[in-house]
């Protein structure tokens, strides 16, 4: 890269890509890899390209690097100036909040420290509460309620299930197997059985 940079800095010209590749093997670049170097060089800013007609051609100039030197520090120092602002107002508010939260006399970790473990403990009263919540007894009698309307809904399907075998088995003149294939019944269905509780 320095070697093919250095052709193009010393001489000042504008060259095809055969041109740039002949001079580059003359001063000892590997003539394979010329083409791929110069296009790396191309890609990284530092050689400009043009095509012009059917050929490209290839120019670097020494105040070139300067030049982009130079535009990288004046966009530096313009976010330098953009920052400036920010920081300032950042310390305005940051002095604001400490306004009023002066610790003269120490007090201020230790009521921190009483903060969080306060904070600790309302977590944990928070948890209790709620496994006991779980063992209330309201709550466990409307579970139970629940459960019970439950059971009455499903013995109600149940039968709701029977009744339409029996009218496909008396009415439609149906066997038992083939009203049980159409109704998605399986040889072991029956009536569900009431869960025991508490």
């Amino acid at each position: 890269r320095k070697t093919i940079l250095s052709i193009y800095h010393k001489s000042k010209q504008v060259y095809t890509e055969k041109e740039i590749v002949a001079l580059s093997t003359k001063a000892g670049v590997n003539a394979g890899t010329c083409a791929d170097v110069n296009q790396a060089l191309v890609d990284d800013a530092l050689v400009d390209k043009a095509k012009i007609g059917g050929s490209n051609y290839f120019w670097s100039f020494p105040g070139k690097k300067d030049r982009q030197l130079q535009l990288k520090h004046e966009e530096n120092l313009a976010s330098i100036d953009k920052v400036g602002p920010v920081i300032a107002e950042a310390e305005t508010k940051l002095a604001d909040a400490k306004r009023g939260r002066e610790d003269e006399d120490g007090a201020r970790p230790k009521k921190l420290r009483r903060l969080a473990e306060l904070t600790q403990q309302t977590k944990a009263a928070t948890e209790e509460l709620s496994k006991l919540q779980a063992n209330d007894p309201q709550a466990l009698a409307d579970l139970d309620h629940e459960l019970k309307l439950v059971y009455q809904a499903a013995e109600r399907w149940t039968d709701n299930i029977f009744n339409c075998k029996s009218y496909l088995t008396k009415k439609r003149s149906m066997t038992s197997k083939e009203a049980n294939r159409l109704l998605g019944m399986s040889d072991g269905f029956d009536y569900p059985e009431m869960p025991k509780t508490g």
